[in-house]
């Protein structure tokens, strides 16, 4: 039984909503989202998991394009 099934809550500040996901902290860090310094993992809530994808969508892409070999 992992954290998010026990109710873990949203790491982001001011964010006390329970979370959905698990990603790596220094991930959503770098897409904009404050979340603690100390943490490994960010735990996020829905609303705050659409905004990481959103800010990340572009990075993504261009990964992509540059594994393909286009």
């Amino acid at each position: 039984m992992g954290r998010i099934a026990k109710g873990v809550k949203c790491s982001v500040s001011a964010c006390g909503k329970e979370a959905i996901r698990s990603i790596s902290a220094e991930k959503v860090r770098s897409a904009g989202l404050k979340v603690g310094s100390g943490e490994r993992r960010a735990y996020l809530c829905k609303e705050h998991y659409r905004e990481y994808k959103k800010k990340t969508k572009k990075e993504k892409k261009v990964e992509q394009w540059r594994y393909k070999g286009v």
